[in-house]
């Protein structure tokens, strides 16, 4: 990719103080985006990313708020706007997990797992797109999951939320493209990330990148390289589309 396809362009990425979220803030502004670095609670680990970004000489932004609060989005994109411009770039990143059987799920978990997985995409799309409709452009990439496609047990409330993301994708990418608007989503596999180390012991994610044709767990800029791609103009003509990034798991 040539350097600088993403210049001057002001890139929104929710949950991105570590793993996935922050190898595609470091994607992103080595394509020369200003990036805004969104958190809920590590405060600390956006703004040492945000320190790395500008010490790149990138323009950069650690901004709290819960993505599963339209108050708290509202606050977010507001902060975003005064600091670097209208976003023109959204990744859909923050997420969260639970492995549990349903018959031990919560209604507090359910909804959290739900506010942030699905909730948190649809309230900052809609906050989103006034602007990149009014422009005639706009890219928005979606952080899934192949749960979503596959489902997987003692996943049920993630894999629903992922799911569920998935058809958003594919039905606001239908309702924005006239608009110049793309919307993508992502499908990874099994990434080498703190969720996954936290959800899984050490053979566990051993047993688990075996079962991958290419031998490896993936690594968040296995995902990043990818998402920055869709995020330029080089992506004119995907839309709506699913893409595993799972070295070859759903294949």
């Amino acid at each position: 990719m040539i350097k600088g396809s993403l210049q001057n362009k002001v890139c929104l990425i929710t949950g991105s103080s570590r793993g996935i979220g922050a190898a595609i803030a470091r994607a992103a502004a080595a394509e020369g985006a200003a990036v805004a670095v969104n958190y809920r609670a590590s405060r600390q680990q956006a703004e040492l990313l945000v320190e790395e970004l500008r010490d790149l000489g990138a323009q950069a932004l650690a901004v709290q708020g819960d993505v599963g609060s339209s108050g708290e989005v509202e606050n977010l994109f507001v902060s975003v706007e005064q600091a670097l411009g209208p976003v023109s770039l959204l990744v859909n990143n923050a997420g969260t997990s639970l492995r549990e059987l349903v018959t031990n799920i919560s209604d507090e978990q359910w909804d959290r797992v739900m506010d942030t997985n699905l909730r948190g995409p649809f309230l900052c799309c809609r906050r989103a797109l006034p602007h990149m409709i009014s422009t005639r452009w706009g890219r928005i990439v979606n952080i899934a999951s192949i749960w979503g496609l596959l489902g997987a047990s003692c996943e049920s409330a993630y894999a629903a939320s992922k799911g569920g993301l998935i058809l958003f994708t594919k039905s606001l990418a239908r309702e924005v493209a006239p608009c110049g608007v793309t919307v993508n989503a992502l499908a990874p596999g099994p990434i080498s990330t703190d969720m996954l180390a936290e959800e899984l012991t050490i053979q566990e994610c051993q047993d688990l990148a075996e079962q991958v044709p290419v031998g490896r767990l993936g690594s968040p800029e296995d995902v990043a390289a990818l998402c920055v791609f869709l995020l330029s103009s080089g992506a004119n003509y995907i839309n709506g589309q699913v893409i595993p990034v799972d070295g070859g798991w759903t294949a």
